[in-house]
């Protein structure tokens, strides 16, 4: 039979998997690393002495693709998040906290409830933010929405560095829109925001890995490619350090590695930048995490801040600041970024003057491909010039961000394409 070969066992690597199996096509994955999901995993880290994720992803209830996923590996309950869309907010310099709550149904009945807005904004400010739905490919988010305005820096700004994993100034607008018409205009009940109740791996890569390998599929880790042959127009050989993998006629391959790698592999084709990068500081405290702050969610937004999320899970809070190296964080030791983020997570949990026990720094320096309009532009198309081979992956041209939503709808893209061109 036709086995597709499938270099990667990130997210849209192992979603692409994962479909091919559901339609009886036998997959064979292959991982560079000694465990699968790439920049969606969960680890024992021994110097907080448990378990925590590389980096903190949000998942919305109108992200379809990731929670069909859930549903098809058979993730039992992985998911946990507020009873309605609520968003929790403090401004760090100013002290000022404000929860935004999205009603049911299409109508945006809550810009019109001072409390639920966003405090200081009238509805007028909500209908010029309409604008961005007319975006061109080159407009930034900044050059479309109302830099003046208070929605700038309590939504747009916020919204963009967690979405596009870059500045306003520097993200493509219809690209964030795309994010917004699929979850907040549709109203509350798309916009649901949920985080994995016990961590990434453990909700998203675990159960597909069982799932692929108990339907006879094949997940082989520690198996980098170091090369690739191609002949008449096809994907023929995978050369690996200790084998050589001939595809069989009719065999397919999808690459579902990150830009830089694949770059390495096929020279001739040019991806979008994958230097975007994100930093996590886990504090572990020893004791549980007071929630007042954060109510029925996991997590709260912090602006006027070095730290742009802190996400609470037990006794572990966990910071994330989103672009990194486009506002600087990059430049700063580890000592400056975690005291800094952390008085400001004091400020913003409130905490007054309790101390973390232990803390773990982790930087992913090459988060997310380029999302601004030049990245956006060279989003590489799934079909290749090879009649064998397709692409999965966040750069990928999905029509969304590089978010889990993304990778998966990538890894389905791909899946799809391999077997259209087996049948």
């Amino acid at each position: 039979m036709t086995r597709v070969h499938i270099i990667g066992a990130g997210l849209s690597g192992l979603a692409a998997a994962v479909r091919l199996i559901e339609h009886d096509v036998p997959v064979t994955v292959y991982e560079s690393a000694g465990q699968a999901g790439g920049r969606c995993r969960t680890f024992y880290d021994r110097h907080l002495e448990c378990e925590i994720d590389n980096g903190n992803h949000l998942i919305m209830s109108g992200n379809k693709s990731a929670l069909s996923y859930l549903a098809r590996i058979g993730a039992e309950d992985p998911l946990t998040g507020p009873p309605f869309a609520l968003y929790p907010f403090v401004d760090v310099k100013s002290g000022k906290r404000w929860t935004v709550r999205i009603n049911e149904g299409p109508i945006p009945f809550w810009v019109f409830d001072r409390k639920w807005r966003v405090p200081d904004t009238n509805v007028m400010d909500y209908v010029k933010a309409a604008g961005i739905a007319f975006a061109g490919d080159g407009k930034t988010v900044a050059e479309v929405v109302d830099k003046n305005s208070v929605l700038y820096p309590c939504f747009w700004e916020p919204l963009t560095l967690a979405v596009l994993n870059t500045t306003p100034e520097k993200g493509q607008a219809k690209l964030l829109w795309r994010v917004i018409r699929e979850t907040f205009l549709l109203g509350g009940q798309a916009s649901v925001p949920l985080t994995a109740k016990t961590g990434l791996g453990h909700a998203f890569i675990e159960p597909a890995v069982k799932f692929i390998e108990a339907h006879g599929g094949t997940v082989r880790l520690g198996a980098r490619v170091r090369g690739v042959w191609m002949e008449g127009g096809e994907v023929t050989t995978l050369n690996f350090a200790d084998e050589t993998v001939t595809l069989e006629e009719g065999d397919k391959a999808i690459f579902a590695i990150p830009p830089t790698r694949l770059k390495d592999l096929l020279p001739d084709i040019d991806p979008p930048n994958d230097d975007a990068s994100i930093l996590n500081i886990h504090y572990r405290l020893g004791k549980p995490v007071p929630r007042a702050a954060v109510g029925d969610g996991p997590f709260i937004g912090m602006v006027s801040s070095l730290g742009q999320w802190a996400f609470v899970r037990d006794d572990v809070i966990s910071l994330t600041t989103s672009a990194s190296n486009a506002i600087g964080a990059d430049d700063q030791p580890n000592d400056d970024v975690v005291s800094k983020i952390w008085r400001e997570t004091q400020i913003a949990l409130g905490l007054e003057d309790t101390e973390y026990e232990r803390v773990r720094v982790i930087r992913e320096k090459r988060a997310t491909p380029d999302q601004s309009p030049e990245g956006a532009r060279k989003r590489l198309k799934p079909e290749t010039q090879w009649r064998n081979l397709f692409l999965a992956g966040d750069h990928t041209d999905t029509g969304v961000p590089a978010t889990i939503e993304g990778s998966i709808r990538s890894g389905d893209r791909a899946a799809e394409l391999a077997i259209r061109s087996i049948s």
